[in-house]
């Protein structure tokens, strides 16, 4: 997935009220960029960490910028917008190349289900697939992902809904997509929501199966790339 603007480069000044943040464009400019994550970005969103923006000239958005990277300065990079991985990750499906999940002819988004909820994506053709995706950001030790990045109420409940599609005979998978190109292992943070970690035993146990995917990603855009290892 390209992202329709090209990137410009900034520096952070502060991220407050979880979707503003403050920045220093490389001309002298301050501007606020809409910051599209409600996780608490740990480790992400420090002051004078480089960053990335993407600028728009639509008129029914108040903000001109939105907050899509964070540059490591080590050829690395983490995308922080959390309606990334669906849109890449569509495009990956509908190309089949996703291992595992290549076999369906038709992706369905946003699909009603359970009480109240929606699938990320419902796949058919054999039968049905459930397939729900967290964006993972959360790096804490060197390599490795993890996820949640703080307390998921909605995710419990998303795990409890997959768990319950199993029951009634289709397939469901909980999927993670790592938007992070220094990581190449995924866990659960346990000290971070162990209610959503007791959930995700339930849910394997249940019969969900897990898929892990890591992502490719430059300011020109962020593709799902190979599997990685899973220590959950």
């Amino acid at each position: 997935m390209k992202f329709p603007s090209p990137l410009v480069p900034a520096t952070l000044i502060r991220r407050y009220k979880r979707f503003l943040a403050d920045c220093l464009l490389e001309d002298g400019r301050e501007v606020t960029a809409h910051c599209a994550n409600p996780g608490s970005m740990m480790g992400l969103a420090e002051p004078g960490m480089k960053i990335w923006l993407e600028p728009n000239d639509d008129p029914k958005k108040k903000l001109k910028f939105g907050w899509r990277l964070v540059d490591h300065e080590n050829e690395h990079f983490t995308g922080v917008d959390t309606s990334v991985p669906n849109r890449a990750l569509r495009a990956a499906l509908e190309a089949r190349s996703v291992a595992g999940l290549g076999e369906y002819h038709t992706v369905r988004a946003e699909v009603k289900y359970g009480e109240n909820s929606r699938i990320d994506f419902l796949l058919e053709g054999p039968g049905l697939t459930y397939v729900e995706v967290k964006s993972v950001t959360l790096s804490r030790q060197p390599g490795l992902a993890e996820f949640p990045d703080s307390v998921t109420a909605r995710g419990t409940k998303h795990l409890g809904e997959l768990a319950k599609v199993v029951g009634q005979g289709h397939r469901a998978v909980m999927l993670y997509l790592v938007q992070r190109t220094d990581c190449d292992r995924f866990d659960l943070a346990r000290d971070i929501d162990p209610t959503y970690a007791a959930a995700f035993v339930d849910a394997r146990a249940a019969g969900v199966d897990l898929i892990v995917l890591g992502t490719q990603i430059s300011p020109d855009g962020i593709h799902v790339a190979a599997p990685l290892a899973s220590l959950a």
